[in-house]
């Protein structure tokens, strides 16, 4: 199913099996062992990554990585093949076949997603759409906010956002993370206006970054949580990431 707009508030008993994949690219690995640690609860998604949550792709990601992530699509080709979206490194190859899903793929328009993190020096949270490199080339990427823990202080923080390339070789790199002065763990609404002729990225409804570039092919959104274990002291208390998202959002070119 393909939908043209999107209005998710989560006052279901849990994610919208129609709507939302909640692993995170599992063709790179499995189903088992990328699915998401979540709950929906009090009309929201809370997305967490607690200690006993194990490595994704252990043997195959560069550096040792934990994900709690949900995605609106997935797609691979057969095992063995190196046709997936996002690889994250060169020759790899699907492990487990994944079925065409789409849930909300859109094609131009308006996304946004309000949400509050709790990070640590070692997390992150991110909220970005993705090409699905159903067509070889269509693999951009448009990150609406990515913020790392180590870039939160008192008041302020280093909201990323624009154009990544990766798949697409019609895109330039376009992304940085610049201070901004909120407060992270509080509830904030971050938003992309995509057109045919440009991207308006906002936060809170202010304008944060414009772009001319704009990916033309239907993109799906990732939605999530990252922590790097790896330079952490083995025997020190982990901190546990936290993600609360109240909406989802997304409608066509007004």
């Amino acid at each position: 199913m393909t939908r043209s707009e999107l209005d998710e508030d989560f006052h279901a008993d849990g994610l919208d099996p129609q709507v939302w994949s909640p692993y995170y690219l599992p063709h790179w690995s499995s189903r088992a062992e990328s699915a998401a640690t979540l709950r929906v609860h009090d009309a929201q998604l809370h997305l967490t990554i607690p200690p006993s949550q194990p490595l994704w792709c252990p043997d195959r990601h560069p550096e040792p990585l934990r994900v709690s992530c949900i995605q609106t699509a997935n797609r691979s080709g057969p095992v063995g093949s190196t046709d997936g979206p996002q690889a994250f490194a060169e020759g790899l190859t699907v492990r487990e076949e994944q079925p065409d899903f789409r849930g909300y793929t859109p094609h131009f328009g308006h996304v946004e997603v309000r949400m509050r993190a709790v990070v640590s020096a070692r997390s992150m949270f991110a909220f970005w759409l993705a090409g699905l490199e159903d067509v070889p080339g269509r693999g951009g990427e448009v990150c609406v906010v990515e913020v790392f823990g180590d870039a939160v202080r008192a008041g302020s923080a280093d909201v990323g956002t624009g154009v990544k390339q990766l798949a697409d070789p019609g895109l330039v790199p376009e992304f940085s993370a610049e201070p901004l002065p909120i407060d992270v763990a509080e509830f904030h609404t971050y938003a992309v206006d995509w057109r045919p002729d440009g991207l308006t990225f906002t936060v809170d409804g202010e304008v944060v970054r414009t772009s001319a570039q704009s990916p033309d092919y239907p993109m799906q959104l990732v939605l999530g949580l990252f922590d790097f274990p790896g330079g952490a002291d083995p025997g020190a208390e982990v901190p546990v990431a936290e993600l609360f998202v109240s909406h989802v959002r997304g409608w066509p070119p007004q």
